[in-house]
């Protein structure tokens, strides 16, 4: 029991002398706020490269793009452009058929096939030499068919967002299949014949189809898909003013006759009245 008792009270002792040196506290203090500051500037570091990462757009999850996303993101940006190298180099020969346009117009855009007429749903182009030309894409898409077909001269058929799609027909010498993604200004083909328009000559057949529904691709060259979407929202729009403005009118229409059989009533009235009271003066 002694042994240990002279064991502590010795470590003790030894512990007093060493925080009496002058050295033990100030190299505690200092090693205290190193630690102390360290923790501090890491914390705040930490803050600081967060919200880079989130303005930035960091996420980590790179593999989540991919490319159809990048295309779908680049194609409203684009305009929709002539399908040729060079637009001054060619000439519409046959032109859309606008259903406001001119009878004179509407004339020029008829085609002549078996033994009918029938609108044109897009505009004929050909060169101003005669010769052949390549066919480019209007636009950036997927082309979802390719066709044979002797009446049209060959389809191509590109999807490019919201139900908006190209076709060229009349082609010859294809350079696409269908599923392949093209880039704007992408050959095609070349300029050809068709059955439906032989008159033209060596020529290519464009439309620019929202739904399914043909509309005039000058009103659109050098104009956006937004265009388009926005003007097809404007169209529906003002049908269906025309539609309550129509009803309207049939409401009005019904309130007048109702006045006009009053009206009538009234007078048939005065005059059986006039009648009666002759009858009786008689």
């Amino acid at each position: 029991m002694r042994e240990e008792e002279k064991k502590q009270s010795s470590r003790l002792q030894g512990l007093k002398r060493f925080f009496k040196k002058r050295w033990v506290f100030p190299a505690i203090y200092i090693t205290a706020a190193a630690i102390i500051l360290t923790s501090v500037l890491y914390l705040f570091n930490r803050e600081n490269e967060e919200p880079q990462d989130q303005e930035l757009g960091i996420e980590n999850n790179f593999g989540r793009i991919t490319d159809e996303d990048a295309l779908e993101v680049d194609l409203p940006l684009e305009n929709f452009e002539w399908p040729v190298a060079n637009p001054d180099e060619v000439e519409i020969v046959t032109p859309f058929y606008d259903a406001t346009a001119s009878q004179e117009e509407q004339e020029a855009a008829l085609l002549y096939y078996g033994n009918s007429f029938q609108p044109n749903t897009g505009i004929d182009i050909v060169a101003k030499n005669g010769e052949t030309f390549d066919v480019l894409a209007a636009m950036s898409g997927t082309v979802v068919s390719v066709e044979e077909d002797a009446m049209l001269g060959n389809v191509i058929v590109i999807e490019h967002a919201d139900g908006v799609k190209t076709q060229y027909s009349a082609v010859e010498n294809i350079q696409v299949e269908a599923g392949e993604k093209v880039k704007q200004g992408q050959k095609l083909a070349e300029a050809g014949r068709s059955l439906l328009n032989e008159e033209a000559g060596i020529h290519t057949h464009f439309e620019i189809r929202k739904n399914d529904v043909p509309v005039n691709p000058l009103d659109y060259f050098k104009k956006s898909l937004e265009t388009l979407l926005n003007a097809n929202e404007e169209q529906a729009s003002l049908k269906e003013k025309e539609r309550d403005h129509e009803g309207t009118e049939d409401d009005s229409d019904s309130e007048r006759g109702d006045s006009d059989s009053e009206r009538d009533d009234s007078e048939d009235s005065e005059e059986s009245s006039d009648r009666d009271t002759e009858e009786d003066d008689e």
